[in-house]
C-alpha cells in the first residue's frame, strides 16, 4: 500500500510527541497540513525537522483540513492535518462535514486539553462535536500504543472512506513512550460479477436496449477503458456525474454531465433513451433531475457498495461488482451470444452533444463584463492541464459546464456540504499534491471574503502556480435571485466590496481587475506571464449571472 523506503525507526523510548510524528511518516505521509498550537505545535516540528516530512501552515484550522481533503483527492491517498484543542476542532466543522460528504479519507491529529486539568478554558466534549460533522473518531488511549492508536486511525480513514479524527490530550506530549512501527494492511479484493439471475437479468435489460446509455461516477473513475470499450460495443454515448467530469473527456460521444447540468442535445438525448447502465454514481437528485431523467426506462445499477444501490432511485437490475471487470464481462457475454451493437451512437451529433446554450442577450451594468462569453474566453486561454477548483455560488454551475478538467481527480468540488469560502484552501491544497501542475480556482466574491482572503497570502508564501479566476457580482447571488422573484428590493444581498484585484497584489500576488473587453484581454494575457499567484477578478452584473442549474 505504502513505500517501505522510509526513514530511520523511532528509537525504542522517544517522547509521544515524537512517535505521533514518526508513526503518521510511517504511513508514506510527507505532507502535514495544520496550524500549531500548544496541543500539537512539538508533532508539527518533529514531523518536519526529524522526520523528513514537510509541515504546510494554513492561517486557520479549517483551512488545514480543507487542504488535506483537496491533497487526498488529487493524490489518491490518506491527506492528514493537525490543529490543537477546542476552539481550533470547532473551527473545523464545516470542514470535516464537507469530507464526510465528499467521502475523502483523511486523518486529523487533534490535540486537546490535558486530562489532568477538566475546567481548561479551551475544554469541550470533542467526541461529540467530531459526531455532529459524521468523522469518525479514535483516542489516543495511552504513551504507549500511539503507534497502533495512529494505524487505527489511518486503517479506518482508508476503509470507511471519511476522516477520522485522532483526539490527542496534551499532557501525554512530553511523556515517555516504547514504540514500534505499526501499520494495518487494507484488503482492497475487486469486487467479481456473480453468476447467476441477477447478472442475466442486468445483462437482459442491456442486450435489448435499443437507445442505451451509459453513465459513470466517481466510483468508477478507474475503468474508463473498459467502459468506453463497452460503449462502443452497445454504440451508446457516455455521460458522468459531477464528481466525475472530465472521465471519458475526448471521446466522440462523451456528453459530459448527466441531469441538471447537461446540454440541451444531452438531456434530449438522455430522455429519449430506453435504458440507463450505471457505474458507480449514487443517482441523487441533481444527476437524476429529480427522477425526471430514469422515469419509463430501465436502469441497471453497479457499484462495489450495497448502500449505493437504490438509495436515491430503485433500479430495475443491480450488481454489486467492479465497474472495470463488470464492463469487461459485458462485452463478453453480449459477443458470445451474437448481440448486434445498438445502432444509437450513429443517429446523434457528436458536435452538438457537449454544445452548451448560449449567452443571455442583452446589456449589462456599465464597468461590467459579460460572465457566459468570459468564461468562454477563459476556457480557451487557461492551461489546459490545469487542476480546477471550484468554489459555491451561483457562479458555479456555469464554470462546471464550461469549464473543463482533464479527468475526475483534476477536478475538485467544494460543494459537498454547500458551503461557499471553501476554495482557496483547498486549492493550495491541490497545488501541493501536483506542484508541477497549474492549479485554477473560480470563486466567488462572498466566498473569497469568507475563506479566500484568508489563504492567499499562503499560496503567495508557498509560492504557488494559482490562477484564481474571481467572479465578482458584488451580492449574495442565490439569494438576490430570491428577492428578485418575489418581486422584494434585493438591496441587503448587495455588497461594495473592496477591489479585490489591488487587495490580492497588496498580499503579493498580482491582481487584475475586468470591466471591458480590453481589459480581460490584458488578463488573459497575463495568465501567459504569471510567476506569482494571480487573480482575475471579473466585475459582474447580478443581473446577467445565470441561475444556477440546480
Amino acid at each position: 500500500m505504502y513505500d517501505d523506503a522510509q526513514p530511520a525507526q523511532a528509537p525504542a523510548k522517544t517522547h509521544v510527541h515524537q512517535a505521533i510524528a514518526q508513526a503518521v511518516r510511517d504511513h508514506g505521509i510527507d505532507r502535514l497540513f495544520g496550524l500549531m498550537g500548544d496541543a500539537n505545535l512539538f508533532i508539527a516540528d518533529h514531523f518536519a525537522r526529524a522526520c523528513g516530512g514537510r509541515f504546510i501552515p494554513a492561517a486557520h484550522e479549517g483551512s488545514s483540513v480543507l487542504m488535506a481533503l483537496a491533497w487526498a483527492h488529487v493524490t489518491g491517498r490518506v491527506g492528514v492535518a493537525t490543529i490543537t484543542h477546542g476552539p481550533a476542532l470547532t473551527n473545523c466543522v464545516t470542514a470535516l462535514t464537507e469530507g464526510v460528504r465528499g467521502q475523502i479519507p483523511m486523518v486529523l491529529l487533534a490535540g486537546d486539553t490535558p486530562v489532568s486539568n477538566p475546567r481548561h478554558l479551551q475544554g469541550i466534549n470533542q467526541r461529540e462535536v467530531v459526531a455532529a460533522t459524521g468523522a469518525g473518531f479514535e483516542q489516543l488511549r495511552s504513551p504507549d500504543t500511539v503507534a497502533r492508536d495512529v494505524a487505527r486511525a489511518m486503517y479506518r480513514a482508508q476503509v470507511e472512506r471519511r476522516p477520522v479524527v485522532l483526539n490527542m490530550p496534551a499532557d501525554f506530549m512530553w511523556q515517555e513512550a516504547r514504540y514500534a512501527r505499526h501499520v494495518l494492511s487494507v484488503f482492497e479484493t475487486r469486487s467479481y460479477v456473480p453468476e447467476g439471475d441477477a447478472l442475466d437479468q442486468a445483462l437482459g435489460m442491456v442486450a435489448s436496449a435499443r437507445r442505451p446509455v451509459i453513465l459513470a461516477g466517481s466510483g468508477a473513475s478507474g475503468a474508463r477503458a473498459q467502459i468506453l470499450r463497452l460503449a462502443e460495443r452497445l454504440e451508446a454515448p457516455v455521460a458522468t456525474t459531477l464528481k466525475a467530469k472530465g472521465l471519458f473527456r475526448g471521446h466522440p460521444y462523451d456528453m459530459d454531465i448527466f441531469g441538471t447540468l447537461s446540454t440541451p442535445a444531452a438531456y434530449d438525448v438522455i430522455a429519449k433513451s430506453d435504458c440507463i447502465l450505471c457505474f458507480g454514481a449514487g443517482l441523487h437528485d441533481f444527476t437524476t433531475d429529480r427522477g425526471k431523467l430514469t422515469e419509463g426506462k430501465r436502469l441497471v445499477q453497479i457499484d462495489t457498495d450495497p448502500r449505493a444501490i437504490g438509495r436515491s432511485v430503485h433500479p430495475d437490475a443491480a450488481l454489486v461488482a467492479d465497474a472495470g471487470l463488470t464492463a469487461d464481462n459485458f462485452v463478453h457475454w453480449l459477443d458470445e451470444a451474437e448481440i448486434p451493437a445498438s445502432g444509437f451512437t450513429p443517429e446523434l451529433d457528436p458536435q452538438t452533444l457537449r454544445a452548451h446554450a448560449p449567452a443571455p442577450k442583452g446589456a449589462v451594468a456599465e464597468g461590467c463584463i459579460k460572465y457566459v462569453p468570459a468564461l468562454e474566453q477563459l476556457e480557451q486561454a487557461l492551461p489546459q492541464d490545469r487542476i480546477l477548483v471550484s468554489d459555491g455560488g451561483r457562479f458555479m454551475t456555469e464554470v462546471w459546464c464550461r469549464i473543463s478538467a482533464p479527468d475526475p481527480r483534476s477536478f475538485v468540488n467544494t460543494a459537498n456540504f454547500g458551503s461557499i469560502g471553501l476554495g482557496m484552501p483547498e486549492a493550495i491544497g491541490a497545488a501541493i499534491a501536483a506542484p508541477d501542475r497549474p492549479v485554477v480556482l473560480f470563486s466567488g466574491d462572498g466566498g473569497f471574503m469568507m475563506g479566500g482572503l484568508t489563504e492567499f497570502n499562503t499560496a503567495v508564501r508557498l509560492k504557488q502556480d494559482l490562477i484564481v479566476i474571481l467572479c465578482n457580482d458584488s451580492a449574495y447571488g442565490a439569494e438576490h435571485i430570491q428577492f428578485l422573484d418575489r418581486q422584494m428590493d434585493p438591496a441587503l444581498t448587495e455588497f461594495d466590496w473592496p477591489c479585490f484585484a489591488d487587495v490580492a497584489t497588496s498580499l503579493g500576488g498580482r491582481g487584475v481587475l475586468v470591466r471591458s473587453e480590453a481589459d480581460l484581454q490584458k488578463a488573459l494575457a497575463a495568465i501567459e506571464v504569471r510567476d506569482r499567484p494571480l487573480l482575475i477578478e471579473l466585475r459582474l452584473d447580478p443581473h446577467d449571472v445565470p441561475r444556477m442549474r440546480m
